[in-house]
């Protein structure tokens, strides 16, 4: 008996398809993304999804009852972003996600809110620091994919 496809799926490979399906629903809301950013308190966000008004999103994602055992830092998300939501499989038991942050329920074709988290306004100077990394990481980024043989000598 041959197993479906998701039954066959490795956690990375869950892992890259919540994340991508994520992704797509905070493009679709019209926010930017980026990804696996590092915060300046040493955590890394998975993902960061900034509105046109500089609204913060950070989504963490989990793919099994494991990965979020593991897992206990993600209070300390909560500093670094006006919304934070956890982003799951299908059959991820809802229920272990705390009531107080959002839910996403993610595959590689995109997600579904099912719950809005409250809002928990940034500071000013935080929210600025924040949106800098933002735009030096990606230019950086984009620098490196533009120009891959590039040497950094810093």
């Amino acid at each position: 008996m041959e197993l479906p496809d998701a039954a066959r799926q490795t956690r990375p490979d869950i892992t890259l398809a919540v994340c991508r399906g994520a992704c797509r629903l905070m493009r679709q809301s019209g926010r930017s993304v980026l990804r696996e950013l590092p915060l300046p308190d040493g955590r890394r966000a998975d993902i960061v999804a900034i509105a046109g008004s500089g609204e913060l999103t950070i989504v963490e994602v989990k793919s099994s009852i494991e990965d979020w055992r593991v897992d206990r830092k993600w209070p300390d998300y909560l500093d670094w972003c006006d919304l934070l939501y956890f982003a799951v499989p299908v059959d991820f038991p809802q229920s272990l996600i705390a009531e107080d942050v959002g839910l996403i329920v993610a595959d590689a074709y995109g997600g579904e809110i099912l719950r809005h988290p409250p809002r928990r306004p940034v500071a000013a100077a935080r929210r600025k620091a924040l949106l800098i990394d933002c735009a030096r990481l990606a230019s950086e980024r984009l620098a490196r994919f533009e120009d891959p043989d590039f040497v950094d000598f810093v």
